[in-house]
């Protein structure tokens, strides 16, 4: 009875684990990659938003299934952008230049856990 009672638990406890891992937010690496031909305007190295960055980023947008999913995208943009030079001034324009609606600002200083 109790290695019955041991096994369910198990078994209970491991589809669990791979329900979660359904809902997982989008990692970085997957972010960094879609974003990573926006680089060049964000740090105001070229005039527009590239082609390629605009069709990663409705790629990415694509993705969105939860609020979750929303802040992740928005703590791993931070997180590059310190890294990369981000200017604010280009990067709060590319929502519009690439005709994506992000629903919150898109800003350096954007507080990611109040995206709803």
């Amino acid at each position: 009875m109790k290695n019955l009672f041991l096994s369910m638990l198990f078994l209970l406890s491991f589809l669990f684990v791979l329900a979660n891992l359904g809902d997982a937010a989008i990692p970085c690496p997957t972010v960094d990659a879609e974003a990573a031909a926006c680089v060049g305007f964000a740090t105001g190295k070229e005039p527009k938003p590239s082609a390629a960055c605009c069709s990663g980023l409705q790629q990415l947008a694509q993705t969105v299934k939860t609020v979750d999913d929303k802040k992740a995208i928005c703590r791993c943009l931070k997180a590059g952008a310190k890294s990369l030079g981000i200017q604010d001034r280009f990067l709060s324009k590319i929502p519009q230049a690439c005709n994506i609606k992000v629903g919150f600002p898109v800003s350096i200083n954007t507080n990611c856990e109040t995206i709803h």
